[in-house]
């Protein structure tokens, strides 16, 4: 993708508010190499507490702030992350806003739900610190735009939640495919079959007590709370997340495209369900997405595919067992889950879980070369902070950027019923003005993405 396309096509949006430059222009910077780096966690009911944990135990990394629009949540974290451990209790927050004006505090964990993943990362950028943010890194395409121009513009370290990137397996797994190990590779197939089960119908509710709800909600429309629009079920509404495409299946389309070599796609196809269950669910449960990219180096008019599939339900593995006498014990991966991607190409093919590959070669699928590992996404994001050195970043945020456009498009495409043809320079779907204002969306005020970062 080329900047100029890039700028140009980002600069098509909604107006909105920003945090002050003065905000960004006088906070502290990074001191130096041997200093503490003070951390804080945004969002601490699910995922939010693994950030505390592995950022405590690095070595001079002081998680020094936590802040979420739940109250109810600070007592229990606080003495088990920090008391129980004897580890400094941490400033409390509840308005975002108000922790990026904390100079003590050098970088921040973006852990919310997804609507939030982009306006609290820019915000955070804007205020000058660094920002490691959860998958999928924006909510919608345009977002994703934006922040890449916001970390470009600031000069800060802004890594994507990919943490399949920081692992041997993942990085073992490139280098072979893209040294030729597996001769032409062609295809990659994503899985993400995952047990989910119904969320129900949830009755509308008084916000309960401690709940900033409208500081919830921020971007997303003004509705009344239910159980259903709360914790983790708001995964499902597509207010607020990207259903299970863009929930762990974000991390296999990473490794999918990391592995494939590829960035954006010319053409896009996905349809799927939801299936089963009458409930609140507004996501499909079961979804087949399918990308065609261009393969210039392979000549002609030679393509590169990938297959997606999101699974709800009672199922096989789809094939994807590493064949090591003990059946299929990768990591993440059990009777009810199968997580991971398959390779083919014109020597063989390839399988990957989370933490293992193993390759089968040639017409007789001998086991042939292998890989495994996992890695410290965390101290990659801290290491990356001490040295100034982006370089270091094993996900940059243009990669985060790349795999979660795939996401949005293939939702867009089952959405709207049909193929979309993607133009990568222009980053517009042709022909397609429906399909094509689904790339952003309507911001509530003040929690606005802005046109100018």
């Amino acid at each position: 993708m080329q900047r100029r396309a890039f700028i140009k096509t980002a600069a098509a949006g909604t107006a909105a508010f920003a945090m002050p430059h003065s905000l960004w222009a006088n906070s502290q910077r990074w001191k130096g190499a041997n200093d503490r780096l003070n951390h804080a966690v945004i969002g601490i009911h699910g995922m939010g507490q693994a950030h505390i944990s592995n950022f405590n135990a690095l070595d001079n990394v002081e998680v020094a702030a936590i802040c979420d629009v739940d109250e109810n949540l600070f007592k229990s974290r606080v003495k088990e992350h920090f008391t129980n451990k004897g580890i400094k209790k941490p400033k409390i927050y509840t308005d975002l806003r108000k922790l990026f004006e904390d100079k003590d505090i050098d970088s921040i964990s973006i852990v919310t739900p997804n609507h939030w993943h982009t306006p609290a990362a820019i915000w955070a950028i804007q205020a000058g610190k660094h920002v490691t943010v959860e998958k999928p890194c924006c909510h919608t395409f345009w977002e994703g735009q934006k922040l890449v121009e916001a970390a470009r513009k600031y000069n800060v370290v802004v890594q994507d939640g990919a943490e399949q990137r920081s692992n041997p397996c993942a990085q073992s797994m490139e280098e072979f495919l893209g040294s030729g190990g597996l001769g032409e590779v062609y295809m990659a197939k994503g899985f993400c079959y995952k047990w989910r089960d119904t969320i129900g119908k949830a009755e509308t509710e008084p916000v309960p007590e401690g709940v900033h709800y409208d500081l919830w909600m921020g971007p997303a429309p003004k509705k009344p709370f239910t159980q259903n629009r709360f914790h983790y079920n708001w995964h499902w509404q597509w207010d607020y997340g990207n259903g299970d495409i863009g929930n762990q299946g974000v991390h296999e389309v990473d490794i999918a495209r990391m592995g494939l070599g590829v960035q954006l796609p010319t053409k896009v196809s996905a349809m799927g369900a939801h299936f089963m269950f009458d409930d609140d669910q507004e996501t499909p449960n079961d979804l087949m997405a399918v990308f065609e990219f261009d393969n210039p180096s392979a000549g002609g008019d030679k393509k590169k595919m990938m297959q997606f599939e999101v699974r709800h339900w009672i199922t096989d593995n789809g094939g994807l067992t590493i064949k090591s006498g003990e059946g299929n014990t990768s990591y993440m991966t059990s009777s009810k889950n199968t997580i991971g991607n398959t390779f083919y190409g014109s020597k063989g093919y390839m399988v990957k879980t989370v933490d293992k590959w193993q390759t089968y070669m040639g017409r007789e699928k001998e086991p042939g070369k292998s890989g495994e590992g996992l890695g410290n996404h965390y101290k990659n994001f801290s290491d990356t902070i001490r040295t100034n050195n982006t370089a270091m970043l094993n996900a940059p945020i243009e990669e985060g950027f790349y795999s979660c456009a795939l996401i949005h498009l293939a939702n867009i495409s089952y959405r709207v019923g049909r193929t979309l043809y993607f133009d990568p320079e222009k980053m517009r779907i042709k022909g397609d003005e429906e399909a094509n204002r689904m790339l952003t969306k309507e911001y509530r005020e003040p929690y606005v993405v802005s046109r100018k970062v």
